[in-house]
């Protein structure tokens, strides 16, 4: 297993400065109302992406991978990657608890991708041993869309979204099976041999798509969760 020392040491380390960006640390924290403090998990996936996109939408972004880091947040990103590899280093980083408590609290909670496969009840084809959060009432089937060469982009109606379709760029994206009583389905694949699979849902402050907003720079994505978390 990968240790905490190697992964802080080794070439897939994020640089230090992907904790504070330099938009953050020059705008000043006018107040938690107005610039929430969101952050953004730093163990693997698009982390400058998300946190230019957070800060895009008024919010002070900053990386988290340590327990005093998602402490200080008042809402937290989980980005994409592989999610056997990210609930395997929440555990090396002793985040997985605390990160537990923290979604049982209340605190809002955005996951793309492997995040949404992260914040599941249920995952399908996975390893027995994979942890996850427990924060969203689905069941989800990682690499539902089949592997990379099979990515796709297609145009969804996400409900609560204004401004006409949102452009979705799904990597080995997975896909909702089932979704409980109390979460909202938000968008749905419109066509094709995936017709009518749920791809984007929300439960009271936790936010998941299977797409990555993060890389097409549409920011309605980030701006529905910071206004989220702003409301909180």
């Amino acid at each position: 297993m990968v240790s905490a020392g190697q992964w802080a040491t080794g070439p897939w380390a994020p640089a230090d400065n992907v904790f504070v960006s330099e938009a953050s640390s020059s705008s000043g924290l006018s107040s938690v109302a107005n610039q929430p403090t969101v952050g953004v998990l730093a163990l693997q996936g698009d982390v400058r992406e998300h946190l230019a996109a957070v800060e895009s939408c008024g919010a002070r972004g900053i990386g988290v991978r340590r327990v005093s880091e998602l402490e200080s947040v008042d809402g937290l990103v989980i980005p994409g990657g592989e999610s056997t590899t990210m609930s395997r280093l929440l555990t090396v980083f002793d985040l997985l608890e605390p990160l537990r408590a923290r979604l049982k609290a209340g605190m809002p909670a955005y996951g793309s991708c492997a995040g949404m496969i992260l914040l599941a009840s249920e995952i399908l084809d996975t390893r027995p041993d994979a942890e996850h959060l427990n924060g969203l009432d689905i069941t989800v089937r990682r690499n539902a869309f089949g592997r990379q060469v099979d990515s796709f982009e297609a145009d969804l109606d996400f409900a609560g979204i204004d401004g006409g379709p949102v452009r979705a760029v799904f990597i080995r994206a997975p896909w909702v099976e089932q979704a409980g009583a109390g979460v909202d389905v938000l968008a749905r694949v419109p066509e094709g041999p995936a017709e009518g699979h749920i791809v984007a849902v929300r439960q009271d402050d936790v936010l998941a798509t299977s797409f990555h907003p993060e890389v097409t720079g549409d920011l309605r994505v980030h701006r529905l969760f910071v206004d989220m978390v702003r409301g909180n």
